[in-house]
């Protein structure tokens, strides 16, 4: 089992910035270059959605409603990843959750709120 630990949620006005983070502490470096991180989000009533993911080396994926908004990094010291995001929006409010993913392999982190409201 992977201990996630993730952190930067909260609540922010539309227009504002968070930035989320998810790492691995306890996992070396050289079993973390094997994952590719990526954070989820979750609304009650719908299924949970890809925001971003960021593989081994380095390739991007976004969800299409980013739209240039957010950018996902890796930090290898860190054996994780950020999330920057911008320019939020209301329906941008939801739990995220981190995923490490390394072929039958994947886990989950706990979660985190992303409230966007005036």
């Amino acid at each position: 089992q992977v201990h996630l630990v993730e952190s930067g949620g909260g609540s922010v006005q539309p227009g504002g910035s968070l930035r989320l983070s998810c790492r691995a502490p306890r996992m070396i470096l050289s079993t973390f270059s094997l994952y590719t991180v990526g954070w989820y989000r979750q609304v009650p009533g719908k299924e949970r959605e890809l925001v971003a993911d960021i593989s081994s080396d380095g390739v991007r994926n976004y969800g299409d409603f980013v739209k240039g908004r957010f950018t996902i990094f890796r930090d290898n010291n860190k054996r994780g990843a950020n999330l920057q995001m911008n320019s939020l929006e209301p329906e941008d409010t939801a739990v995220y959750v981190c995923n490490f993913a390394s072929g039958p392999n994947g886990y989950w982190g706990q979660g985190t709120q992303v409230t966007v409201t005036s």
